[in-house]
């Protein structure tokens, strides 16, 4: 019980710190900011796809791959002032195919290609399903609705789990800052729940609602962060402080992979070490080749115009 509580503890305030020292150190400047304009002209779902694509192909090896290997991606995207309906948690999943070796396919998912290497991805991002049209967001509506739940009258909304290229493109509109963590490498079974979360949100019973806290125990409506935390269970639940205390945006995955780092990783899903400051590659938007930056929270970011 006391290495249980010891534990607990220490993630409370590897939590803590996080969020309260991170945006003042930022908002204090105290950050030597480098921007990196050389793909600027590159749309940004091209860049980060390829840069997906850079930092896994090189673990895979030169020679045959002799079995499936599997990767997760967590981003999330924000605003200058990390205002919880500019702000964005969503995960890639995927899965490369072992050379000369018959595959069972899941349903739905394309077959796509790299080099020589064959794949399968998807992407949890739940968001309204009217969201691309209607890009307004209810997080919070009533007095003090942030500390108590039923004082919240935002309404629940149908869900639905957008692409990474849709997904990119609303923080694009929004010129907001994305960042991207990992690859990380996992092992089959996270690979299967990845699956069976976008089943579950993709089959239209769950809702989409930003604060969840009171519908997320009856599996009534979900938020974003709920969507794509706890991939070591089917239905995660809450977690340290529900869906308070700036947990959205960069915190909301930051803490996601806070506690999957040590929940999964201790179940044998999550074969890579975390962490969540190095581990980290932002892209800032920027009016010009060269230009001022409106928003960049990184010591390093690479620029994108759209």
């Amino acid at each position: 019980m006391k290495a249980v509580a010891g534990n607990f503890t220490k993630m409370y305030f590897r939590i803590f710190f996080l969020l309260l020292g991170l945006p003042l150190i930022a908002q204090a400047g105290f950050l030597q900011q480098d921007v990196d304009f050389s793909n600027y002209d590159t749309p940004l779902y091209v860049q980060i796809v390829d840069q997906i694509k850079a930092k896994i192909a090189p673990r895979l090896g030169k020679g045959p791959l002799k079995h499936d290997r599997y990767f997760i991606i967590p981003f999330a995207y924000q605003d200058k002032g990390n205002h919880p309906e500019f702000s964005h948690s969503f995960i890639s999943v995927i899965r490369v195919f072992a050379d000369n070796k018959q595959r069972k396919l899941i349903p739905g998912l394309p077959t796509r290609k790299y080099k020589n290497l064959e794949f399968e991805a998807f992407t949890i991002s739940w968001l309204p399903r009217d969201f691309l049209s209607n890009p307004h967001l209810c997080v919070f509506d009533g007095p003090g609705s942030r500390l108590f739940p039923k004082n919240n009258e935002c309404p629940i909304s149908p869900g639905r789990n957008f692409t990474l290229a849709e997904t990119i493109k609303l923080a694009v509109d929004a010129k907001n800052a994305v960042v991207m963590w990992g690859p990380y490498e996992i092992r089959k079974k996270g690979f299967e729940l990845g699956v069976a979360r976008k089943r579950l949100l993709d089959g239209g019973t769950i809702k989409y609602r930003a604060d969840d806290r009171l519908y997320r125990k009856d599996k009534v409506a979900i938020s974003c962060f709920h969507a794509m935390a706890g991939l070591d269970e089917l239905f995660p639940n809450g977690g340290l402080f529900g869906t308070g205390f700036k947990m959205w945006g960069f915190n909301g995955t930051a803490r996601v992979l806070i506690e999957y780092s040590e929940k999964a990783s201790n179940k044998g899903l999550l074969l890579d070490p975390v962490d969540v400051d190095k581990d980290q590659s932002f892209f800032v938007y920027a009016s010009t080749a060269g230009g001022p930056v409106p928003y960049n929270p990184a010591k390093h970011a690479a620029a994108y115009r759209r």
